[in-house]
Protein backbone atom coordinates (compact mmCIF):
# COMPACT_ATOMS: atom_id res chain seq x y z
CA UNK A 1 0.00 0.00 0.00
CA UNK A 2 2.86 2.45 0.85
CA UNK A 3 4.41 1.62 -2.70
CA UNK A 4 1.23 2.42 -4.03
CA UNK A 5 0.79 6.23 -2.36
CA UNK A 6 4.46 6.63 -3.68
CA UNK A 7 3.74 5.82 -7.03
CA UNK A 8 0.57 8.11 -7.18
CA UNK A 9 2.48 10.79 -5.18
CA UNK A 10 5.39 11.01 -8.05
CA UNK A 11 2.64 10.96 -10.59
CA UNK A 12 1.08 13.83 -9.30
CA UNK A 13 4.33 15.68 -8.61
CA UNK A 14 5.56 15.06 -12.65
CA UNK A 15 1.94 16.52 -13.59
CA UNK A 16 2.62 20.15 -11.42
CA UNK A 17 5.95 19.87 -12.91
CA UNK A 18 4.99 18.96 -16.46
CA UNK A 19 4.37 22.34 -18.72
CA UNK A 20 1.78 20.80 -20.96
CA UNK A 21 -0.84 19.73 -18.20
CA UNK A 22 -2.91 23.37 -17.48
CA UNK A 23 -2.76 24.72 -14.31
CA UNK A 24 -5.10 27.06 -12.12
CA UNK A 25 -2.61 30.23 -12.90
CA UNK A 26 -3.22 29.61 -16.67
CA UNK A 27 -5.81 32.34 -19.00
CA UNK A 28 -9.59 30.93 -19.07
CA UNK A 29 -10.25 29.38 -22.40
CA UNK A 30 -13.01 32.43 -23.04
CA UNK A 31 -12.97 35.75 -21.88
CA UNK A 32 -14.95 37.42 -19.88
CA UNK A 33 -17.76 39.39 -20.77
CA UNK A 34 -16.80 43.42 -20.11
CA UNK A 35 -19.57 45.96 -20.20
CA UNK A 36 -19.63 47.73 -24.45
CA UNK A 37 -20.77 51.36 -23.53
CA UNK A 38 -21.21 52.27 -27.61
CA UNK A 39 -20.98 55.94 -28.45
CA UNK A 40 -23.12 57.51 -31.08
CA UNK A 41 -21.86 58.76 -33.92
CA UNK A 42 -23.24 60.82 -37.16
CA UNK A 43 -21.98 60.19 -40.82
CA UNK A 44 -22.67 58.75 -44.06
CA UNK A 45 -22.87 54.90 -43.01
CA UNK A 46 -24.36 55.54 -40.11
CA UNK A 47 -27.10 57.33 -42.21
CA UNK A 48 -27.68 54.47 -44.30
CA UNK A 49 -27.83 51.78 -41.66
CA UNK A 50 -30.82 54.07 -40.14
CA UNK A 51 -32.56 53.94 -43.49
CA UNK A 52 -32.04 50.20 -43.77
CA UNK A 53 -33.34 49.74 -40.32
CA UNK A 54 -36.37 51.45 -40.51
CA UNK A 55 -37.28 49.73 -43.83
CA UNK A 56 -36.65 46.04 -42.35
CA UNK A 57 -38.38 46.86 -39.88
CA UNK A 58 -41.05 48.80 -41.19
CA UNK A 59 -41.78 46.23 -43.38
CA UNK A 60 -41.77 43.13 -40.92
CA UNK A 61 -44.20 44.92 -38.66
CA UNK A 62 -46.70 46.33 -41.01
CA UNK A 63 -45.94 44.02 -43.82
CA UNK A 64 -49.42 41.81 -42.63
CA UNK A 65 -51.90 44.83 -42.23
CA UNK A 66 -50.95 45.12 -46.25
CA UNK A 67 -53.96 43.67 -48.81
CA UNK A 68 -54.08 42.08 -52.04
CA UNK A 69 -57.47 41.35 -53.34
CA UNK A 70 -57.27 37.40 -54.63
CA UNK A 71 -61.27 37.05 -55.41
CA UNK A 72 -64.18 36.29 -53.63
CA UNK A 73 -63.88 33.55 -50.88
CA UNK A 74 -60.48 34.22 -50.99
CA UNK A 75 -57.92 35.45 -47.83
CA UNK A 76 -57.07 39.07 -48.85
CA UNK A 77 -53.78 39.21 -46.90
CA UNK A 78 -50.71 39.98 -49.35
CA UNK A 79 -48.37 37.82 -47.49
CA UNK A 80 -49.98 34.90 -45.49
CA UNK A 81 -48.84 31.60 -44.49
CA UNK A 82 -52.54 29.78 -44.34
CA UNK A 83 -51.20 26.41 -41.98
CA UNK A 84 -55.33 25.14 -42.26
CA UNK A 85 -55.56 25.33 -45.67
CA UNK A 86 -51.75 23.85 -47.08
CA UNK A 87 -51.24 27.92 -48.80
CA UNK A 88 -48.43 30.19 -49.07
CA UNK A 89 -49.96 33.35 -50.31
CA UNK A 90 -47.43 35.89 -51.29
CA UNK A 91 -49.28 39.11 -53.36
CA UNK A 92 -50.13 37.31 -56.55
CA UNK A 93 -48.19 34.06 -55.94
CA UNK A 94 -50.03 31.29 -54.93
CA UNK A 95 -47.78 27.95 -53.43
CA UNK A 96 -49.17 24.74 -52.89
CA UNK A 97 -47.34 22.36 -50.28
CA UNK A 98 -46.62 19.99 -53.10
CA UNK A 99 -44.21 22.97 -54.37
CA UNK A 100 -41.93 23.17 -51.87
CA UNK A 101 -39.12 23.21 -54.61
CA UNK A 102 -39.92 27.35 -54.77
CA UNK A 103 -38.83 27.41 -50.86
CA UNK A 104 -35.86 25.44 -52.08
CA UNK A 105 -35.15 27.80 -54.63
CA UNK A 106 -35.70 30.62 -52.72
CA UNK A 107 -33.10 29.30 -49.71
CA UNK A 108 -30.48 28.70 -52.77
CA UNK A 109 -30.67 32.03 -54.19
CA UNK A 110 -30.58 33.49 -50.37
CA UNK A 111 -27.23 31.93 -49.85
CA UNK A 112 -25.81 32.37 -53.02
CA UNK A 113 -26.96 36.02 -52.55
CA UNK A 114 -24.66 36.16 -49.04
CA UNK A 115 -22.00 34.17 -51.09
CA UNK A 116 -22.10 37.49 -53.71
CA UNK A 117 -22.58 40.01 -50.72
CA UNK A 118 -19.59 38.66 -48.74
CA UNK A 119 -17.34 38.60 -52.01
CA UNK A 120 -18.18 42.23 -52.71
CA UNK A 121 -18.48 44.09 -49.63
CA UNK A 122 -17.67 41.03 -47.26
CA UNK A 123 -19.75 41.00 -44.48
CA UNK A 124 -22.02 43.38 -45.13
CA UNK A 125 -24.96 41.78 -44.68
CA UNK A 126 -23.73 41.21 -40.94
CA UNK A 127 -23.68 45.07 -40.39
CA UNK A 128 -26.51 46.21 -42.60
CA UNK A 129 -29.33 43.88 -42.47
CA UNK A 130 -29.09 40.92 -40.24
CA UNK A 131 -31.96 40.71 -37.90
CA UNK A 132 -29.26 40.81 -34.49
CA UNK A 133 -27.68 44.08 -35.80
CA UNK A 134 -31.59 45.63 -37.15
CA UNK A 135 -32.78 44.92 -33.38
CA UNK A 136 -29.68 45.37 -31.37
CA UNK A 137 -29.37 48.60 -33.18
CA UNK A 138 -32.40 49.26 -32.41
CA UNK A 139 -32.29 48.16 -28.61
CA UNK A 140 -29.47 50.32 -28.13
CA UNK A 141 -31.22 53.41 -29.58
CA UNK A 142 -33.97 52.98 -26.76
CA UNK A 143 -30.99 52.71 -23.96
CA UNK A 144 -29.64 55.54 -25.17
CA UNK A 145 -32.94 57.52 -24.57
CA UNK A 146 -33.29 56.18 -21.78
CA UNK A 147 -30.20 56.23 -19.82
CA UNK A 148 -28.01 58.90 -22.38
CA UNK A 149 -24.90 58.41 -24.31
CA UNK A 150 -21.47 56.36 -23.57
CA UNK A 151 -20.22 59.18 -20.86
CA UNK A 152 -23.52 59.00 -19.60
CA UNK A 153 -24.28 55.58 -18.83
CA UNK A 154 -20.78 54.72 -17.69
CA UNK A 155 -20.90 57.30 -15.05
CA UNK A 156 -24.20 55.95 -13.91
CA UNK A 157 -23.39 52.20 -13.62
CA UNK A 158 -20.28 53.50 -11.47
CA UNK A 159 -22.62 55.14 -9.23
CA UNK A 160 -24.39 52.89 -6.76
CA UNK A 161 -28.25 51.94 -6.81
CA UNK A 162 -30.65 54.92 -6.23
CA UNK A 163 -33.95 55.75 -6.78
CA UNK A 164 -33.42 57.26 -10.47
CA UNK A 165 -31.22 55.07 -11.39
CA UNK A 166 -33.22 52.01 -10.80
CA UNK A 167 -36.49 53.77 -12.29
CA UNK A 168 -34.14 54.36 -16.08
CA UNK A 169 -32.86 51.23 -15.53
CA UNK A 170 -37.28 49.53 -15.15
CA UNK A 171 -38.30 52.02 -18.18
CA UNK A 172 -35.54 50.68 -20.28
CA UNK A 173 -36.11 46.87 -19.65
CA UNK A 174 -39.96 47.73 -20.09
CA UNK A 175 -39.54 49.21 -23.73
CA UNK A 176 -37.09 46.47 -24.53
CA UNK A 177 -40.03 44.20 -23.25
CA UNK A 178 -42.28 45.87 -25.85
CA UNK A 179 -40.67 45.70 -28.52
CA UNK A 180 -39.74 42.45 -28.25
CA UNK A 181 -43.45 41.75 -27.39
CA UNK A 182 -44.96 43.30 -30.45
CA UNK A 183 -42.18 41.80 -32.41
CA UNK A 184 -43.19 38.07 -31.65
CA UNK A 185 -46.91 39.28 -31.83
CA UNK A 186 -45.97 40.70 -36.13
CA UNK A 187 -44.76 37.20 -36.26
CA UNK A 188 -47.75 35.60 -35.86
CA UNK A 189 -49.50 37.84 -38.00
CA UNK A 190 -48.21 35.93 -41.07
CA UNK A 191 -49.81 32.97 -40.10
CA UNK A 192 -53.28 34.39 -40.01
CA UNK A 193 -55.72 37.33 -40.99
CA UNK A 194 -53.54 40.25 -39.03
CA UNK A 195 -56.53 42.38 -37.97
CA UNK A 196 -58.90 39.58 -36.92
CA UNK A 197 -56.09 37.94 -34.99
CA UNK A 198 -55.02 41.44 -33.25
CA UNK A 199 -58.39 41.60 -32.10
CA UNK A 200 -58.59 38.13 -31.07
CA UNK A 201 -55.39 38.53 -29.28
CA UNK A 202 -56.15 41.78 -27.79
CA UNK A 203 -60.18 40.27 -26.27
CA UNK A 204 -58.29 36.59 -25.57
CA UNK A 205 -59.79 34.84 -27.89
CA UNK A 206 -57.21 33.62 -30.10
CA UNK A 207 -55.31 30.41 -30.54
CA UNK A 208 -53.46 29.28 -27.53
CA UNK A 209 -50.65 28.25 -29.77
CA UNK A 210 -50.23 32.30 -30.93
CA UNK A 211 -49.85 33.17 -27.31
CA UNK A 212 -47.22 30.96 -27.05
CA UNK A 213 -44.98 31.69 -29.82
CA UNK A 214 -45.37 35.34 -29.15
CA UNK A 215 -43.98 34.29 -25.17
CA UNK A 216 -41.30 32.28 -27.30
CA UNK A 217 -40.31 35.01 -29.62
CA UNK A 218 -40.92 38.07 -26.95
CA UNK A 219 -38.35 35.89 -24.56
CA UNK A 220 -35.88 35.45 -27.45
CA UNK A 221 -35.98 39.07 -29.12
CA UNK A 222 -35.47 40.03 -25.33
CA UNK A 223 -32.77 38.05 -24.48
CA UNK A 224 -30.60 38.50 -28.24
CA UNK A 225 -30.97 42.06 -28.32
CA UNK A 226 -31.31 43.45 -25.40
CA UNK A 227 -29.14 41.41 -23.03
CA UNK A 228 -26.28 39.31 -25.17
CA UNK A 229 -26.07 41.60 -27.62
CA UNK A 230 -22.52 41.53 -29.18
CA UNK A 231 -22.42 37.94 -27.66
CA UNK A 232 -24.51 36.67 -30.39
CA UNK A 233 -22.02 37.75 -32.95
CA UNK A 234 -18.79 36.71 -31.09
CA UNK A 235 -20.14 33.16 -29.92
CA UNK A 236 -23.56 31.94 -31.08
CA UNK A 237 -23.33 32.84 -34.81
CA UNK A 238 -21.97 30.82 -37.97
CA UNK A 239 -21.51 32.94 -40.72
CA UNK A 240 -18.28 34.79 -39.52
CA UNK A 241 -16.29 31.38 -39.55
CA UNK A 242 -18.00 30.36 -43.06
CA UNK A 243 -17.26 33.83 -44.70
CA UNK A 244 -13.74 33.77 -43.44
CA UNK A 245 -13.43 30.43 -46.12
CA UNK A 246 -15.42 32.38 -48.95
CA UNK A 247 -13.42 35.87 -49.02
CA UNK A 248 -10.34 36.89 -50.65
CA UNK A 249 -8.31 39.52 -51.40
CA UNK A 250 -10.09 41.57 -53.12
CA UNK A 251 -12.89 41.69 -51.13
CA UNK A 252 -13.80 45.13 -49.49
CA UNK A 253 -13.78 45.16 -45.93
CA UNK A 254 -13.44 47.97 -43.47
CA UNK A 255 -9.86 48.64 -42.99
CA UNK A 256 -7.75 50.61 -41.24
CA UNK A 257 -4.87 51.81 -43.02
CA UNK A 258 -2.09 51.20 -41.32
CA UNK A 259 0.70 51.93 -44.52
CA UNK A 260 -1.06 55.97 -43.87
CA UNK A 261 -2.06 55.90 -39.68
CA UNK A 262 1.11 54.27 -38.51
CA UNK A 263 3.29 55.40 -36.38
CA UNK A 264 0.56 56.74 -34.40
CA UNK A 265 1.00 59.91 -32.37
CA UNK A 266 -0.59 62.72 -30.86
CA UNK A 267 -1.52 66.04 -32.95
CA UNK A 268 1.23 67.81 -31.74
CA UNK A 269 3.89 64.84 -31.79
CA UNK A 270 2.92 64.23 -35.79
CA UNK A 271 3.13 68.26 -36.22
CA UNK A 272 6.88 68.33 -34.66
CA UNK A 273 7.87 65.05 -36.82
CA UNK A 274 6.95 66.25 -40.05
CA UNK A 275 8.43 69.52 -39.79
CA UNK A 276 11.47 67.51 -38.97
CA UNK A 277 10.64 65.47 -41.91
CA UNK A 278 10.67 62.12 -39.50
CA UNK A 279 7.76 59.40 -40.56
CA UNK A 280 4.32 60.15 -38.53
CA UNK A 281 1.17 58.78 -38.87
CA UNK A 282 -2.72 60.34 -39.09
CA UNK A 283 -3.95 58.28 -36.76
CA UNK A 284 -4.06 59.85 -33.44
CA UNK A 285 -4.64 57.14 -30.99
CA UNK A 286 -8.03 59.24 -30.16
CA UNK A 287 -9.84 55.27 -29.51
CA UNK A 288 -13.40 56.94 -31.64
CA UNK A 289 -13.24 53.93 -33.59
CA UNK A 290 -13.21 51.73 -30.73
CA UNK A 291 -16.06 53.20 -28.72
CA UNK A 292 -18.42 53.48 -31.37
CA UNK A 293 -17.92 49.54 -32.06
CA UNK A 294 -20.98 47.67 -30.82
CA UNK A 295 -18.70 44.43 -30.40
CA UNK A 296 -16.20 47.04 -29.03
CA UNK A 297 -12.85 45.68 -31.58
CA UNK A 298 -10.32 47.80 -32.32
CA UNK A 299 -10.41 47.82 -36.00
CA UNK A 300 -6.49 49.14 -36.00
CA UNK A 301 -5.38 45.33 -34.87
CA UNK A 302 -6.95 44.24 -38.08
CA UNK A 303 -9.75 41.69 -39.71
CA UNK A 304 -11.10 40.43 -35.96
CA UNK A 305 -13.82 37.97 -36.03
CA UNK A 306 -15.70 40.66 -33.67
CA UNK A 307 -15.82 43.17 -36.47
CA UNK A 308 -19.51 43.03 -38.57
CA UNK A 309 -18.50 45.22 -40.66
CA UNK A 310 -21.24 48.18 -39.92
CA UNK A 311 -19.02 51.07 -40.99
CA UNK A 312 -19.30 53.17 -38.17
CA UNK A 313 -15.87 53.62 -37.09
CA UNK A 314 -15.50 55.05 -40.73
CA UNK A 315 -18.07 57.65 -39.70
CA UNK A 316 -15.80 58.71 -36.55
CA UNK A 317 -12.57 58.44 -38.08
CA UNK A 318 -13.51 61.02 -40.74
CA UNK A 319 -15.17 63.50 -38.08
CA UNK A 320 -11.81 63.19 -36.05
CA UNK A 321 -9.59 63.66 -39.53
CA UNK A 322 -11.90 66.45 -40.53
CA UNK A 323 -11.23 68.08 -37.03
CA UNK A 324 -7.51 67.84 -37.36
CA UNK A 325 -7.03 68.57 -41.18
CA UNK A 326 -6.36 65.59 -42.29
CA UNK A 327 -7.45 63.88 -45.34
CA UNK A 328 -11.23 61.07 -44.97
CA UNK A 329 -10.62 57.52 -45.78
CA UNK A 330 -7.80 56.60 -42.67
CA UNK A 331 -10.46 53.86 -41.99
CA UNK A 332 -12.44 52.73 -45.18
CA UNK A 333 -14.10 50.17 -46.98
CA UNK A 334 -10.72 48.62 -49.15
CA UNK A 335 -9.52 45.85 -49.40
CA UNK A 336 -5.55 43.68 -48.55
CA UNK A 337 -4.39 44.05 -52.26
CA UNK A 338 -4.57 48.07 -52.03
CA UNK A 339 -2.36 48.28 -49.09
CA UNK A 340 0.88 46.72 -50.76
CA UNK A 341 -0.24 48.73 -54.29
CA UNK A 342 -0.06 51.87 -52.20
CA UNK A 343 3.77 51.08 -50.15
CA UNK A 344 5.07 50.75 -54.13
CA UNK A 345 3.03 53.62 -55.45
CA UNK A 346 0.83 51.95 -57.63
CA UNK A 347 -2.24 52.93 -58.74
CA UNK A 348 -5.31 51.49 -56.35
CA UNK A 349 -7.32 48.46 -57.85
CA UNK A 350 -11.08 48.00 -56.59
CA UNK A 351 -11.92 44.92 -59.13
CA UNK A 352 -15.75 44.18 -58.20
CA UNK A 353 -16.44 42.19 -61.15
CA UNK A 354 -13.96 39.31 -61.22
CA UNK A 355 -14.21 35.40 -61.86
CA UNK A 356 -16.25 34.69 -57.91
CA UNK A 357 -18.35 37.73 -58.26
CA UNK A 358 -19.66 36.43 -61.97
CA UNK A 359 -19.88 33.40 -61.01
CA UNK A 360 -22.34 33.89 -57.92
CA UNK A 361 -24.39 36.34 -60.02
CA UNK A 362 -24.70 33.79 -63.34
CA UNK A 363 -26.15 31.21 -60.49
CA UNK A 364 -28.06 33.85 -59.05
CA UNK A 365 -29.63 34.61 -62.57
CA UNK A 366 -29.83 30.90 -63.21
CA UNK A 367 -31.61 29.71 -60.25
CA UNK A 368 -33.62 32.74 -60.76
CA UNK A 369 -35.22 32.20 -64.43
CA UNK A 370 -35.41 28.27 -63.42
CA UNK A 371 -38.02 29.54 -60.57
CA UNK A 372 -39.66 32.31 -62.59
CA UNK A 373 -40.19 29.69 -65.60
CA UNK A 374 -41.76 27.28 -63.52
CA UNK A 375 -44.58 30.03 -61.56
CA UNK A 376 -44.82 31.42 -65.34
CA UNK A 377 -45.51 28.08 -67.03
CA UNK A 378 -46.90 25.79 -64.22
CA UNK A 379 -50.24 24.30 -64.05
CA UNK A 380 -53.47 24.91 -62.12
CA UNK A 381 -54.54 21.95 -63.02
CA UNK A 382 -53.18 17.83 -61.95
CA UNK A 383 -53.96 14.62 -61.89
CA UNK A 384 -52.27 11.00 -61.33
CA UNK A 385 -53.66 7.55 -62.06
CA UNK A 386 -52.84 4.50 -60.27
CA UNK A 387 -53.76 1.55 -61.58
CA UNK A 388 -55.61 -1.21 -58.94
CA UNK A 389 -53.24 -4.31 -58.35
CA UNK A 390 -55.95 -6.95 -57.21
CA UNK A 391 -56.91 -8.50 -59.34
CA UNK A 392 -54.60 -6.39 -61.99
CA UNK A 393 -57.72 -7.13 -65.15
CA UNK A 394 -60.80 -9.01 -64.96
CA UNK A 395 -62.11 -10.31 -68.52
CA UNK A 396 -65.94 -9.92 -68.99
CA UNK A 397 -68.43 -12.19 -70.31
CA UNK A 398 -68.70 -10.53 -73.78
CA UNK A 399 -65.19 -11.54 -73.78
CA UNK A 400 -63.49 -7.75 -73.23
CA UNK A 401 -61.15 -6.85 -70.44
CA UNK A 402 -61.52 -4.48 -67.97
CA UNK A 403 -58.79 -2.64 -65.76
CA UNK A 404 -59.48 -0.46 -63.06
CA UNK A 405 -57.62 2.62 -62.13
CA UNK A 406 -57.67 5.46 -58.80
CA UNK A 407 -57.49 9.32 -60.65
CA UNK A 408 -57.01 11.86 -58.43
CA UNK A 409 -57.97 15.37 -60.51
CA UNK A 410 -56.39 18.34 -58.58
CA UNK A 411 -58.06 21.32 -58.98
CA UNK A 412 -55.70 24.54 -57.85
CA UNK A 413 -57.86 27.07 -58.78
CA UNK A 414 -60.35 29.25 -55.98
CA UNK A 415 -63.37 27.99 -58.29
CA UNK A 416 -65.40 24.82 -59.16
CA UNK A 417 -63.80 23.31 -62.77
CA UNK A 418 -65.58 20.82 -64.91
CA UNK A 419 -63.54 18.72 -66.68
CA UNK A 420 -63.83 15.53 -68.97
CA UNK A 421 -61.85 12.37 -68.59
CA UNK A 422 -60.57 10.38 -71.51
CA UNK A 423 -58.37 7.87 -72.12
CA UNK A 424 -56.10 7.94 -75.75
CA UNK A 425 -53.74 5.15 -77.34
CA UNK A 426 -56.53 2.55 -76.58
CA UNK A 427 -58.60 1.68 -79.64
CA UNK A 428 -62.59 0.81 -78.78
CA UNK A 429 -62.26 1.67 -75.47
CA UNK A 430 -64.84 2.69 -73.37
CA UNK A 431 -64.32 4.77 -70.08
CA UNK A 432 -66.59 4.80 -66.71
CA UNK A 433 -66.30 6.74 -63.72
CA UNK A 434 -67.56 5.24 -60.42
CA UNK A 435 -70.65 7.87 -59.20
CA UNK A 436 -70.78 9.57 -62.47
CA UNK A 437 -73.41 10.06 -64.85
CA UNK A 438 -72.99 13.11 -66.36
CA UNK A 439 -71.27 12.34 -70.10
CA UNK A 440 -69.65 14.34 -73.00
CA UNK A 441 -70.08 11.79 -75.85
CA UNK A 442 -68.54 9.07 -74.45
CA UNK A 443 -66.08 10.53 -71.68
CA UNK A 444 -67.38 11.47 -68.37
CA UNK A 445 -67.65 14.70 -66.79
CA UNK A 446 -66.56 15.57 -63.21
CA UNK A 447 -66.99 18.15 -61.24
CA UNK A 448 -64.08 19.39 -59.17
CA UNK A 449 -64.52 22.04 -55.92
CA UNK A 450 -62.36 24.98 -55.28
CA UNK A 451 -59.16 24.69 -53.92
CA UNK A 452 -59.87 20.90 -53.98
CA UNK A 453 -59.11 17.55 -55.00
CA UNK A 454 -61.12 14.76 -56.14
CA UNK A 455 -60.31 11.17 -56.21
CA UNK A 456 -62.47 8.91 -59.03
CA UNK A 457 -62.17 4.72 -59.22
CA UNK A 458 -62.32 4.50 -62.96
CA UNK A 459 -63.01 1.38 -65.30
CA UNK A 460 -61.47 1.03 -68.63
CA UNK A 461 -62.67 -1.79 -70.64
CA UNK A 462 -61.24 -2.51 -74.14
CA UNK A 463 -63.61 -4.56 -76.68
CA UNK A 464 -60.91 -6.56 -78.60
CA UNK A 465 -58.05 -7.75 -76.27
CA UNK A 466 -56.92 -10.16 -78.75
CA UNK A 467 -55.63 -7.28 -80.61
CA UNK A 468 -53.48 -5.73 -77.72
CA UNK A 469 -50.26 -6.41 -76.72
CA UNK A 470 -49.94 -7.79 -73.21
CA UNK A 471 -48.81 -4.64 -71.46
CA UNK A 472 -50.42 -0.81 -73.29
CA UNK A 473 -48.99 2.42 -72.66
CA UNK A 474 -52.29 4.74 -72.08
CA UNK A 475 -52.78 8.23 -71.29
CA UNK A 476 -55.42 9.63 -69.13
CA UNK A 477 -56.54 13.11 -70.25
CA UNK A 478 -58.79 15.85 -68.38
CA UNK A 479 -59.71 18.87 -70.31
CA UNK A 480 -61.60 21.72 -68.66
CA UNK A 481 -65.09 22.85 -70.73
CA UNK A 482 -64.38 26.11 -71.39
CA UNK A 483 -60.96 27.22 -71.04
CA UNK A 484 -59.41 24.35 -72.65
CA UNK A 485 -56.58 23.76 -69.92
CA UNK A 486 -55.28 20.43 -69.76
CA UNK A 487 -53.86 17.76 -67.59
CA UNK A 488 -52.48 14.27 -68.44
CA UNK A 489 -50.92 10.84 -66.62
CA UNK A 490 -49.98 7.54 -68.03
CA UNK A 491 -50.05 4.12 -66.78
CA UNK A 492 -50.85 0.56 -68.63
CA UNK A 493 -53.38 -1.51 -69.58
CA UNK A 494 -52.31 -5.16 -68.86
CA UNK A 495 -55.24 -7.14 -71.23
CA UNK A 496 -53.65 -10.92 -70.41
Amino acid sequence: MSDLLAQAARKSTAAESDPIIPSADDEPLYESRREIYQQSVKGRLRTVKWVVLFACLGVYYFLPFLRWYRGPNQPDQAVLVDIANNRFYFFFIEIWPQEIYYFTGLLVMASLVLFLMNAVAGRVWCGYLCPQTVWTDLFTVVERWVEGDRRERMIADSKPMSVAKAGRKVLKHFLWLMIAWWTGGAWVLYFADAPTLVKDLATFQAPMVAYIWIGILTFTTYALAGLMKEQVCLYMCPWPRIQAALTDQYALNVTYRYDRGEPRMSMKTAARAREAEQPAGDCIDCHQCVVVCPTGVDIRDGAQLGCIQCGLCIDACNTVMAKVNRPLGLIAYDNDVNIDRRRQGLEEVYPIIRTRTVLYAAMIAAVGLVMLYGLVTRSFTEMSVLHDRNPLFVQLSDGSVRNSYTVRILNKRPLHRIFVLAVDNLPLARLSAVGITTTSGDWPVIDVGPDSTRELIVHVTAAKPADLPQSTRVTFRITELGTGEKASAVDHFISR
